[in-house]
């Protein structure tokens, strides 16, 4: 009896391990039928907030502490957790942990819109390769990035996470950025999907854009990141669009995302716990982040009411398995945690030199020689930013400042001035530190500027070659900048950029200003009184010696501006609806981070943001409306000169093939960026003046040396969206195809002819809930 007991438990055992398959990529399908609805609703839903109570990590983020997140584990079924983490300016993981005195720092990488202005998607992948073996490395799935929300106002405080104005170099750059990425074997999630242009009442405010402005610009970035780079996961935003969650928009997540554009991967919420859950996986949305049980509970209750079908919580597994099974965490990879950040410190500081750009440079001031006695200015050359707060702050093992990295590079730099400094960097961290106060988000705000009495400067430029003034902005997640004393200089630093500027070109010294901003601020009304600008953004933690390596000409610089520098800020039209002056209640905490199910208060006039700008965002309005710029878009200087020659622009089977020669005419080597700019016939749809379809970067080219650049821009590429026909629309007649070196500097031209008119229908989506009323720009 003993014997036959034994073998009925064996045989029980079998079948109950043939009935509990184990998940493979061979076998998504049995192991879906196998799960309980409780398992399903299980998957799609994270599992964070159970994994830091009380400062302590549990369960699988305790693997990777300060990671953002995780998925869950169904360990019946050989269902792994997976591990979040944020980005985008680098991997943000807890730098140290219990129990150990091995450090987990990450590299500090430069912020989206430095990348941007490389317009160099090769540089672009090589950065995020080594971004992305630090997310293989250190135990990481995906790495919650990039971001890449159009900047359709200079003061949204996150534009320094994010790409360009616009739609072509955005997407082009977020394709390079997950191709890079996803090389590694990990993932990433392109954000904020869609329309999160500002952090004011992030929550709950109602983006009401048009059909055609959503498809040509806040969406054609998404388009080509998906088409051309196949990112595993997309992220929600927290906003409204047309009247819906955007977490719960089928039109957004489903219609356009999967059946339009052909997306394969998931759908994850940012972090939050919105209550239309059923209405989040119905419309498309796989995963719930960072996870509540009363979402899954949701779930469970929306199937047995009816109001969710098990057919849709099905899909949505389904697609969680899918990703799952390619993770290196399901694989057993063994991630080593010791990623070599010095060879990615290299990384990001070669990147970074070369996407910078050079705004200004009046009687080659640069390159200088390295040797010269430097007069240092500005907080901020003490108190560099390298990155943004937020999600985006990296936590790096260090920060290089200006005084080093002038240093670095051989300069002396006024030794009394820079103890001024920092004397007043550590009285102004002492205050934060009695008052309480760590600055916005994670990461720390920006020091206020403080001023040097005339005297001071007098004696300095008697004592010192040049003077090199360092203006600082930060911002960062759950907040907008403002625009007086953010967008605008403050009274003390147009003082002092003033007086600087007067009190050494009377003595024959040059004064340059270094821009180490995360955003676009006010140029026109100071720009002529300095000799040079340089413009590094926010530029990772390597970032002030990359500025030594361009100010003496170790590395031309060849960026190129991703956005316009308008003269006023209310130049912009969408500065007509954009919460400019609003200033955020200290007591909502977080600013809007949607931490914990909370929703942002109801904000006056931020409850809704009409885009009334419609298409008609930065360059596209300024160069259609022929409004006076700072520096137009595109724009760079180098330390050489090109020129080109041969436009050729050949008709193919579904476009054109645009080249042009590039010739170095100057005494050093140096990098072009060629951006290809088409105007379209209106045929009855008013058109902006002319569009970016295309863009190429030459390699360093000697002097005399020559390059022929060679671009591909297809029918669809050129087409425009027309409501009225549901569909994109190509007219047949004349293209004027411009080569440039900015949008407001053409080199050359030419024309392509398409004889007979294409169009492309699409399905009818994103109804507005309210009328809209778009601004009129006509061509002139």
């Amino acid at each position: 009896m003993k014997k036959f007991l034994l073998a009925l438990g064996a045989i029980a055992c079998a079948t109950s391990a043939f009935a509990q398959p184990k998940l493979s990529k061979d076998n998504i399908d049995e192991v879906l039928k196998a799960m309980t609805l409780q398992e399903k609703a299980t998957l799609l839903v994270g599992g964070a907030r159970a994994a830091m109570v009380n400062g302590v990590t549990s369960g699988v983020a305790a693997q990777v502490p300060g990671a953002a997140g995780n998925t869950r584990p169904i360990e019946r079924l050989g269902i792994p957790a997976t591990v979040l983490a944020d980005g985008p300016a680098g991997l943000r993981i807890s730098p140290t942990r219990q129990g150990t005195n091995d450090t987990f720092y990450c590299t500090g990488f430069p912020v989206g819109t430095l990348l941007a202005s490389s317009w160099d998607v090769d540089l672009v992948q090589d950065v995020t390769k080594a971004m992305g073996n630090e997310v293989l490395e250190y135990g990481v799935d995906v790495l919650l990035a990039p971001g890449m929300n159009i900047h359709r106002n200079p003061l949204c405080g996150r534009n320094f996470e994010y790409f360009s104005e616009d739609p072509l170099l955005s997407g082009k750059m977020a394709a390079a950025y997950v191709n890079g990425i996803q090389s590694n074997g990990v993932g990433t999630s392109i954000k904020h999907y869609a329309t999160n242009n500002q952090e004011t009442n992030r929550n709950e405010d109602n983006s009401r854009v048009s059909k055609r402005a959503l498809r040509e610009i806040y969406l054609k970035n998404f388009e080509i990141a998906v088409k051309e780079s196949k990112p595993w996961t997309v992220m929600s935003s927290y906003n409204q669009l047309n009247g819906e969650y955007t977490q719960q928009k089928k039109d957004l997540l489903t219609h356009i995302l999967r059946e339009e554009w052909g997306y394969k991967g998931i759908v994850m919420t940012d972090w939050g716990n919105k209550a239309g859950t059923v209405k989040s996986a119905w419309s498309g949305n796989d995963l719930m982040e960072p996870g509540n049980q009363n979402e899954i509970d949701r779930i469970i209750e929306g199937v047995q009411n009816g109001t969710l079908a098990i057919a849709d919580v099905d899909r949505n597994v389904r697609n969680m398995l899918e990703y799952i099974v390619k993770t290196p965490r399901f694989k057993g990879y063994k991630y080593s945690s010791k990623p070599d950040l010095k060879a990615h410190a290299e990384v990001a500081r070669k990147a970074a030199g070369e996407a910078m750009v050079l705004l200004r440079n009046e009687e080659n001031t640069l390159p200088l020689k390295g040797n010269e006695k430097v007069a240092l200015y500005g907080v901020t050359s003490i108190d560099f930013v390298a990155g943004g707060t937020g999600s985006g702050n990296v936590n790096k093992a260090y920060v290089v400042n200006m005084k080093e990295g002038l240093e670095n590079a051989g300069f002396t730099v006024d030794k009394a001035l820079a103890e001024y400094y920092q004397k007043n960097l550590e009285f102004q961290n002492a205050q934060r530190a009695l008052a309480g106060s760590t600055g916005r988000g994670f990461g720390s705000a920006k020091l206020a500027e403080i001023a040097i009495p005339q005297t001071a400067i007098t004696a300095e430029a008697a004592s010192n070659d040049l003077a090199v003034i360092v203006i600082g902005r930060n911002a960062g997640e759950g907040a907008d900048r403002h625009m007086m004393d953010d967008f605008e200089l403050t009274s003390i630093e147009r003082e002092l950029i003033q007086n600087v500027s007067t009190t050494y070109h009377a003595a024959g010294k040059k004064v340059v200003v270094v821009l180490n901003i995360g955003g676009v601020i006010e140029t026109n009304s100071w720009k002529y009184l300095v000799d040079a600008i340089l413009l590094p953004w926010s530029p990772g933690q390597e970032g002030a010696n990359a500025v030594a390596d361009v100010l003496t000409g170790k590395v031309n610089p060849s960026g190129k501006l991703p956005m316009t520098f308008p003269i006023n800020f209310m130049d912009h039209p969408s500065s007509a609806n954009f919460p400019y002056n609003y200033v955020r209640n200290q007591n909502t905490g977080f600013g809007g981070f949607g931490f914990g199910g909370g929703q942002a208060p109801k904000v006056k006039d931020v409850d809704y943001t009409n885009f009334e700008e419609g298409i008609y965002v930065g360059y596209r309005y300024f160069s259609t409306a022929k409004v006076e710029v700072s520096y137009p878009y595109g724009f760079g200087l180098s330390y050489t000169t090109f020129s080109y020659s041969k436009p050729v622009v050949k008709a193919t089977a579904d476009g054109f093939e645009a080249s042009v020669t590039v010739t170095n005419t100057g005494k050093v080597a140096g990098k072009e960026v060629v951006e290809l700019y088409v105007t379209a016939p209106e045929a009855g749809l008013a058109k902006p003046a002319c569009e970016l379809k295309a863009f190429a970067k030459t390699r360093s080219l000697r002097p005399g040396e020559s390059q022929t650049l060679t671009m591909k821009v297809s029918n669809y590429d050129i087409a425009s969206y027309n409501e009225a026909s549901v569909a994109w629309e190509a007219p047949a007649g004349n293209y004027v195809i411009s080569f440039a070196a900015s949008v407001e500097d053409v080199k050359a031209s030419a024309t392509y002819t398409l004889k007979k008119a294409g169009k492309w229908a699409t399905q009818d989506l994103f109804e507005l809930d309210e009328p809209l009323n778009e601004i009129k720009v006509s061509r002139k």
